[in-house]
């Protein structure tokens, strides 16, 4: 508890420090939106393509312009993550129905290059750096409980390094529209090819 404590405070000083050093021109924001996740590689045993989890996204933003056309855009979010597990998985895996996730949270921090192709339109690419925050396999995910912890026996890492690329439209009111995508580069478990892979869209407002 203590580890996921400093990382999410690691985060925000981050942005926090951002926000000192860039006061002056930086715009900040909020946003949030719906995640689309999966695992992905050929690790997956067991599973055919894995059915995506619906989860969430929310955080802080803020924007530094560098040159006219082109920002750095640092983020500190909570990505809710996973995937959906299914009840014809080979060998019958688990032995459960399609009303199960398995979900695994993390605390990410995408700093983006952002260069607008016209006015309010622009794209987005940069590294994400995400940090495992909660791990639980749940089998009542529209309602309260059915919880179970599994990050104690877990093998799926703490950290993982990804990348982000996506497209966003802001209008002149400061609110926006978005759409990415998300792909661990690094495994998930130790010398097995298991990659998060997960398409985000979303809304947010510029301050």
């Amino acid at each position: 508890m203590k580890f996921k404590k400093g990382i999410l405070m690691v985060a925000m000083a981050f942005l926090a420090t951002t926000a000192v050093n860039a006061q002056e021109f930086a715009q900040f924001g909020i946003k949030g939106g719906v995640n689309f996740s999966t695992f992905t590689g050929d690790g997956i045993r067991g599973f055919e393509d894995p059915d995506m989890r619906t989860g969430f996204h929310l955080g802080l933003l803020a924007e530094i312009p560098l040159a006219d056309k082109f920002s750095i855009q640092p983020e500190v979010l909570y990505s809710a993550q996973g995937f959906d597990l299914v009840d014809d998985a080979q060998d019958n895996l688990f032995d459960i129905d399609d009303n199960v996730e398995y979900q695994v949270d993390y605390i990410t921090v995408p700093v983006l290059a952002k260069i607008y192709l016209v006015e309010g339109l622009s794209v987005q690419a940069g590294p994400s750096f995400n940090f495992k925050v909660n791990e639980e396999i749940d089998s009542a995910p529209l309602q309260d409980g059915g919880d179970t912890d599994v990050s104690d026996v877990s093998a799926v890492k703490d950290f993982e390094f990804g990348g982000v690329a996506g497209l966003e439209y802001k209008f002149n009111n400061g609110f926006f529209i978005q759409g990415r995508y998300n792909y661990g580069f690094t495994d998930l478990i130790e010398d097995y090819d298991v990659h998060n892979s997960v398409f985000q869209a979303g809304v947010g407002y510029m301050f």
